[in-house]
């Protein structure tokens, strides 16, 4: 019995990794520039409790300035905008390296009407994590069961 043996050698080695390269990569998740994250949107983890719904959004190397949070007809919107620069230049004042990036996202999350108290929304940035609370209306909690009584 024979055995089959792939062979790598090839006049243009080059074009079948390119080639192979272009079929196998994932493009919705190909970061732009260079190991940058920037095209992407952020993870929102959402928890609801009995009193709020807790949002938490990843947006490492951010400040707080850097963010808004609206409430728009039971529409919460959250948005961020960063921009980065860094110039170096020599002697003569030519630049000798520039980079800059821009960061931004926004993220929009419709809210139950009447079951939430938009007044009273909550926001801190902290380690990297956007905390937002919505608190819940009276009506909107879950009420322990009731026992009747029986006659």
């Amino acid at each position: 019995m024979g055995t089959i043996v792939k062979n790598n050698r090839s006049l243009f080695p080059t074009i079948p990794s390119f080639f192979d390269d272009m079929l196998t990569r994932d493009w919705l998740n190909w970061p732009l520039g260079h190991g940058s994250n920037n095209g992407s949107v952020p993870a929102v983890n959402i928890k609801e409790t009995n009193d709020a719904y807790e949002l938490e959004v990843a947006a490492p190397g951010m400040s707080k300035e850097d963010f808004s949070v609206e409430l728009d007809n039971n529409m919460l919107v959250i948005s961020a905008e960063k921009e980065h620069n860094n110039e170096e230049q020599n002697e003569q004042g030519d630049y000798a390296r520039r980079e800059f990036s821009y960061q931004s996202f926004t993220r929009t999350f419709s809210l139950p009407e009447r079951m939430v108290k938009g007044d009273q929304i909550a926001a801190r940035y902290k380690d990297g994590i956007l905390h937002i609370s919505v608190p819940k209306t009276d009506e909107a909690k879950v009420k322990p069961a009731k026992q009747i009584q029986i006659e």
